[in-house]
């Protein structure tokens, strides 16, 4: 491995952490050199593991061969070559290579696609260049580079730790130890295991508590990962449940379809009818009952709502949840972020002595404001740069940055006079942090955390020259203080210190507290129309947070959330079904270990539950919860391996935009899928019923494969590209165990068929027996009446409910685009002698192309009259009318 390579014969995990830095030229307060690092990258290559190879161009061909629909075609085309019938056998190849050629380019862009979406997922690593922090790619980590890591993070190279407080990481995807490891920066044995190397942090996995500081000593191929990196490959998305519906669909359709055609050719030839034509007939039968654009326009229609989902800032990381987000019922959002404009400010100080307005005034000169703010700005990851808005870090800590600025408290002065020595990591459990300052001989312990901790780890207060003890009565003060600050719509935490004799010491004991600190951060504008539009939809949204009730309570009246009759509830009581708190519209002060009990009671109640998250431990509830929704800009790394859905914007409105997708892509899907089954039912009864009533076939199969490309391809594809239905967010959210073709799409496909099976013998009647036209006429009205009428089918595709002119098809552009291609493609061949032969369609006169006309409107006018009749009745039996 490169930690070999780099260091010399004795590996980077057993060297002090001092000469691990030295070997590798680098510094931990300074960090490379912007230069260096260029050269190192030029020298090294960029920070990637050869991932499984990109969908080849040839392997996706393949891909589009190995179908049952292909196997059929393929038979059909052999037992017309068996028969002789050359014409017929080529096109069959044809539309075997049209078919293929359309799927081929369909897939492979489908396949670029999300190779596209992918990158916009790319990690990124906090690393200390030229004596700046600074936020970089993880592709461009250099060996020598010093990378900052806290709880959430991803690792995102091999390193060697210098500093580490508190830390622990999941190494279960490189060693298979299903339980956290403790890490520290002292080295380990020369001959230590890789689950033995406590003092490096491994690429791919995952730093689950504390924070750390280390060198970068492997990157790319060369780390551990590097070695095994066919483990990347496992992470490779297995077809969605929609898909294998889909496939199961075409599949049983295909076995079918073959027992039809056999059953047809026997009793065709039990009857007295010759071989030939019976199997003639079966091809003809076959071929028409293929949908043969169903995984194709699938396909497309999966990899376009991604990347308008994408381009909606929801980028979807499982293909599973594109189905399940339009049967989403419960929302479980946090609060800061989503609800929140995650902008935060100091507006208040809580002090002993009294309050203070924190606005643009600094502190005022006041003494416990400055001590309060100190340990604020001493207590603190994050960054400030020189603008306002600049920086990296916890928006949070930003803020207090912002605020000891203000106060004249810059924290690189700080930490000149103050060293830090030790950082006792911000943790769930604890919920404080601690900062170790050296002080002369001494340790000054910087605090801050929620209220409530703090106030229990502090001894004494702050009170005039000397500090006074904190009794159970200013205790109860300070209670009710946090209650004001935060029905004032504040988020509130506390801030303590304390002296210690060792940098080892406790950092939660005998602490003074200080006081508190009131920030701000304001509801985003556009979420009250987000709730209101998820009320209309059927979809409940409760907030849970872990900030104080009646914080949270003042942020949920202001966007809307909770009105006059829903209840505020401190914590989960209880892991079973939520009796008795239907009301409830915020759950508060809640842990992570509470998120998931929450997540599986709304399950337990039959709902369809999409949670967001951010943190580390929010992990387990995201996985959990049928669509785990991660932070794209605060989130943790941990946080978005678990979830489904990765919000680029941290934005609640974001979250029922792609609930709209959802419900679009399903629609778009279950509308193409009708229509193909409508259309190639009608060519099987037209067929069928042609030669069980011993009739010429009325359609050639040549025709019929013609028919097959022409109306089944184009305009499928238009309606999988439709925007939705305007009112798709007015309707209840859908069970999710309901299949692609309930009863009612069933009952539909098969009435359409049958009017348009119709339609076509009608106009086959009536030119043979009353206009007396000869066979080839005959035979192209009816082609023509049957291939127009598919493709007004189009316009019977439209939402029960809808408007007749004015719907989600009419208005789809490309609908209307797929109409004039296939007209150019129908009325070609007959106005084409040339091309007219080889499909058997002659010329028609103009009574011809009235009669095609007529018969192949029929079947819409039928369908949309009768669409208003029954739309009217329902309407009639709601009112409770007479009908």
């Amino acid at each position: 491995m490169a930690e070999c390579q780099a260091t010399g014969t004795k590996p980077a995990h057993a060297l002090p952490a001092a000469e691990v830095l030295t070997r590798f030229g680098t510094s931990l307060h300074e960090g490379l050199t912007n230069a260096e690092a260029q050269r190192r990258r030029a020298r090294f290559g960029p920070n990637m593991i050869p991932a499984k190879e990109r969908a080849g161009a040839f392997t996706l061909l393949l891909h589009q061969l190995a179908s049952p629909v292909v196997y059929l075609l393929a038979a059909a085309g052999g037992l017309s070559l068996y028969f002789g019938d050359w014409r017929e056998a080529a096109a069959v190849i044809v539309v075997l290579a049209v078919n293929t050629g359309l799927g081929f380019v369909t897939e492979l862009r489908a396949a670029r696609s999300i190779e596209g979406l992918r990158a916009l997922g790319t990690r990124s690593a906090r690393v200390r260049r030229g004596g700046h922090r600074q936020v970089l790619a993880a592709e461009d980590l250099v060996p020598g580079d010093i990378v900052l890591v806290e709880g959430g993070d991803a690792v995102p190279a091999d390193i060697r730790l210098v500093e580490a407080s508190s830390l622990g990481a999941d190494e279960s995807t490189l060693t298979g130890e299903s339980v956290p490891v403790d890490k520290s920066a002292d080295a380990a044995a020369a001959d230590a295991g890789l689950a033995e190397r406590s003092s490096m942090l491994f690429r791919g996995t995952l730093v689950t508590r504390g924070s750390a500081a280390g060198v970068v000593v492997a990157t790319g191929a060369a780390t551990e990962l590097g070695g095994v990196s066919r483990l990347v490959e496992q992470a490779e998305p297995d077809a969605s449940p929609l898909e294998r519906s889909l496939e199961r669909l075409s599949g049983q359709m295909v076995w079918g379809v073959l027992t039809l055609a056999v059953l047809l050719a026997a009793l065709g030839v039990a009857t007295g009818k010759e071989l030939r034509l019976m199997t003639e007939a079966s091809i003809a039968l076959a071929v028409a009952a293929i949908p043969e654009g169903l995984p194709v326009v699938a396909t497309l229609t999966l990899a376009r709502g991604m990347w308008r989902m994408a381009r909606s800032n929801a980028l979807i990381e499982r293909l599973s949840a594109v189905e399940t987000l339009g049967a989403t019922t419960v929302i479980l959002t946090d609060k800061t972020g989503t609800l929140t404009e995650n902008r935060m400010t100091v507006r208040r100080l809580a002090l002993p002595a009294g309050e203070l307005e924190l606005i643009e005034q600094g502190c005022g000169g006041s003494p416990e404001a400055e001590r309060l703010l100190r340990v604020a700005v001493l207590c603190n990851d994050a960054s400030l740069g020189q603008g306002r808005g600049e920086g990296s870090g916890d928006p949070m800590e930003r803020a207090l940055l912002q605020a000891g600025r203000s106060a004249g408290l810059d924290r690189e002065a700080l930490v000149r006079d103050l060293p830090p020595v030790r950082k006792h990591a911000f943790d769930a459990s604890t919920r404080m942090m601690a900062t170790f300052h050296a002080s002369g001989g001494r340790f000054v312990v910087a605090v801050k955390g929620a209220p409530e901790a703090v106030l229990a780890a502090s001894r004494r207060t702050v009170g005039g020259e000397r500090d006074q003890p904190l009794d159970d009565v200013t205790r109860d003060l300070w209670r009710r203080r946090v209650e004001d600050l935060g029905a004032s719509g504040l988020r509130v935490i506390a801030c303590a210190e304390g002296t210690v004799d060792e940098a080892d010491a406790p950092p939660f004991e005998e602490l003074t507290f200080l006081g508190l600190v009131g920030l701000e951060d304001p509801a985003r504008e556009d979420v009250p129309q987000a709730l209101a539009a998820c009320r209309q939809a059927g979809i409940r949204v409760v907030m849970v947070t872990g900030d104080h009730a009646v914080t949270a309570r003042s942020i949920a009246r202001a966007v809307g959330l909770a009105g006059p009759g829903d209840r505020v509830v401190e914590g989960v009581p209880g892991a079973g079904p939520l009796d008795g708190l239907e009301d409830v519209a915020v759950f508060a002060r809640v842990s992570p270990a509470e998120k998931l009990s929450l997540v599986r009671a709304y399950q337990q109640r039959g709902a369809v539950v999409a949670m967001t998250g951010d943190g580390v431990n929010d992990a387990p509830a995201l996985k959990q919860a049928d669509i785990g929704v991660a932070m794209g800009k605060r989130g943790t790394d941990v946080a978005r391996e678990a979830a489904a859905m990765i919000l680029l914007d941290d934005a609640f409105p974001t979250i029922v935009g792609a609930i709209r997708e959802g419900r679009v892509i399903f629609d778009n899907i279950r509308r193409f899928v009708a229509y193909l089954l409508a259309c190639n039912l009608s060519e099987v009864m037209v067929v069928g019923l042609a030669v069980l009533s011993a009739l010429p076939l009325p359609i050639l199969p040549l025709q019929i494969l013609y028919l097959n490309v022409v109306t089944d391809v184009f305009p499928a594809f238009a309606l999988a590209m439709g925007e939705g239905r305007d009112d798709i967010l007015e309707r209840p959210p859908r069970d999710p165990k309901e299949p692609i073709l309930a009863r009612p799409q069933w009952v539909r496909i098969a009435l359409h068929a049958a009017v348009m099976t119709a339609a076509t013998f009608g106009a086959l009647a009536v030119a043979e027996f009353w206009l007396a036209r000869d066979r080839a006429t005959v035979v192209t009205v009816t082609f023509l009446t049957l291939a127009f009428a598919q493709l007004w089918q189009m316009f019977n595709m439209r939402a029960a409910g809808s408007r007749p002119l004015r719907n989600e098809v009419t208005r789809n552009p490309w609908v209307w685009a797929a109409l004039l291609l296939c007209t150019a493609l129908l009325v070609g061949p007959v106005c084409l002698p040339s091309v007219g032969t080889v499909l058997g369609l002659v010329p028609l006169d103009w009574i011809g192309w009235t009669l095609v006309l007529s018969a192949s409107l029929a079947p819409l006018a039928v369908v949309q009259l009768g669409t208003v009749v029954v739309g009217a009745l329902k309407a009639s039996v709601c009112e409770g009318r007479p009908v």
